[in-house]
């Protein structure tokens, strides 16, 4: 794969992966689009209008230098006070992982906070983030892609350790393509 002058190339993964990384905002918090930062030419695209009334719940995007079992950068969402837009890089701190299946294909998504947000920055698992922001997440991930006839299902959630562990082998993994 040639590695051009994408977000996805060009920025590293964090000052200090896996416990810090960098995460790319495509979609900011509160957004019906859905971005997607472009793997062929540099920039943002909008990838679709997403079908429901539901906006994302957080900041979404990437990790980057990653490379993940399907096919992308390691996604990630980021908890954080405020809204961001999309291109924005974020220091952030993985505390966990959502464990995710999207049209029967593993989607698994690493949940962070952002270092640079007092509301946030002391968290070190995502067990302690509130328990209705997290339900929160998950439905908006399991009911998002219903208009679309598409089954989303969260299967569970896991602590830092394992989080760091998929950073750390998205990390490997980049280095191989």
């Amino acid at each position: 794969m040639e590695k051009n002058m994408s977000y996805w190339h060009q920025v590293p993964p964090g000052p200090n992966p896996p416990d810090e990384v960098y995460v790319v905002v495509e979609i900011p918090k509160g957004e019906r689009n859905k971005y997607e930062i472009a793997k062929e030419f540099p920039g943002i695209k909008l990838d679709r209008i997403i079908y429901s009334s539901y906006v994302y719940p957080l900041e979404y995007g990437l990790i980057p230098q990653t490379y993940y079992s399907d096919g992308d950068p390691i996604d990630a969402m980021v908890f954080m006070s405020q809204s961001t837009y999309p291109g924005v890089i974020l220091r952030a701190k993985p505390v966990g992982m959502m464990n995710m299946v999207d049209s029967g294909d593993v989607d698994n998504k690493i949940i962070c906070v952002c270092l640079d947000d007092p509301v946030y920055s002391k968290i070190n698992n995502y067990r302690e983030i509130p328990e209705h922001v997290l339900k929160e997440t998950e439905n908006f991930f399991e009911t998002y892609k219903k208009l679309q006839n598409k089954e989303v299902k969260v299967t569970g959630w896991e602590g830092p350790d394992k989080a760091k562990q998929e950073i750390k082998k998205a990390i490997e993994d980049y280095k191989k393509l």
